[in-house]
């Protein structure tokens, strides 16, 4: 018979998936449990209830002292602080050590945006007609017409759009749905993917609900994205994200409103959105700087 795990990682790992949280959040949430565990067995920590404050700051040094980035120790202090929360909620331990644990505060960046002409040749150049171009052409519409996450746009199913009203039903961060707009060429755009090329590249295995493919019949992945982008940039480099931050800005920059903009991108809070206010700032400034006589 198995002995009982002191930590009580199973437990967790169950009220995380009651609560709906995506796999990616589950593994990484597991990863970091079992790292911090791993770490506190060599030191002879046999459970939560011999964890302390200091037990926890030593732990961040630890992972500071072997290089970690900070946003890696970022969200494993986050990650300990749920757990931990946890153990109090479920009666295991009083009270939480990490409920008063600082963690190195990220330096501020502002999101990359893509620049106008690489825009333009993205949308705008003549890619061909085959099937896969097709494909290519109806998921850089959507990732910058919408605004939408990598994840986001992979997880689109053919009944989530909407022709007819010119809508896409996205599940967001934390298995949140919301309807988000799509422009004309956007949807002309998936149209043309799903009456032209969608059925002559899907197998036998190929999930039907699904809105995209890749090149092996499956659900559209993020590697895919990525290589989508990197075949139909001819300068530089396009990350998919940027695409999503270049719709947020330009938004912002045409007079919408931040909490619209909140909604259509999906954020839980209206800090998340406010970044992209400093972008468009800081671009006004350059301008200024380059064109002013006195810039």
């Amino acid at each position: 018979m198995r002995a009982k795990d002191p930590w009580h990682r199973e437990g967790f790992a169950s009220t995380l998936h009651v609560a709906n949280r995506s796999p990616a959040t589950m593994r990484a949430y597991a990863s970091d449990l079992n790292q911090f565990v791993e770490w506190a067995h060599e030191r002879g920590l046999g459970g939560p209830i011999s964890i302390t404050t200091r037990t926890l700051r030593e732990y961040l040094a630890h992972m500071t002292a072997r290089g970690d980035q900070r946003t890696s120790i970022v969200r494993r202090r986050a990650s300990l602080r749920t757990y931990f929360s946890w153990l109090v909620e479920r009666e295991f331990i009083k009270e939480s050590p990490a409920a008063r644990l600082s963690a190195p505060r990220l330096a501020t960046q502002l999101p990359k945006i893509v620049v106008r002409e690489q825009l333009d040749h993205l949308l705008d150049e003549d890619w061909g007609d085959d099937e896969w171009a097709t494909l290519d052409r109806a998921v850089c519409e959507v990732l910058y017409g919408a605004g939408l996450r990598v994840s986001e746009l992979c997880g689109l199913d053919v009944e989530g759009v909407d022709f007819s009203q010119g809508l896409l039903r996205v599940m967001g961060k934390g298995r949140k749905e919301r309807i988000v707009p799509l422009h004309q060429r956007g949807l002309d755009s998936v149209r043309l993917w799903l009456d032209d090329a969608r059925d002559q590249v899907a197998r036998a295995t190929s999930p039907p609900e699904a809105l995209f493919y890749n090149r092996r019949g499956n659900r559209l992945g993020s590697r895919d994205v990525r290589r989508i982008l990197d075949n139909r940039v001819v300068r530089g480099h396009i990350h998919p994200h940027a695409l999503r931050h270049t719709y947020a800005t330009h938004l912002l920059e045409g007079g919408a409103d931040l909490r619209v903009v909140q909604e259509l991108l999906g954020h839980e809070s209206l800090t998340t959105t406010q970044l992209y206010t400093h972008v468009s700032k800081s671009r006004l400034q350059k301008v200024h700087h380059q064109t002013h006589p006195r810039g």
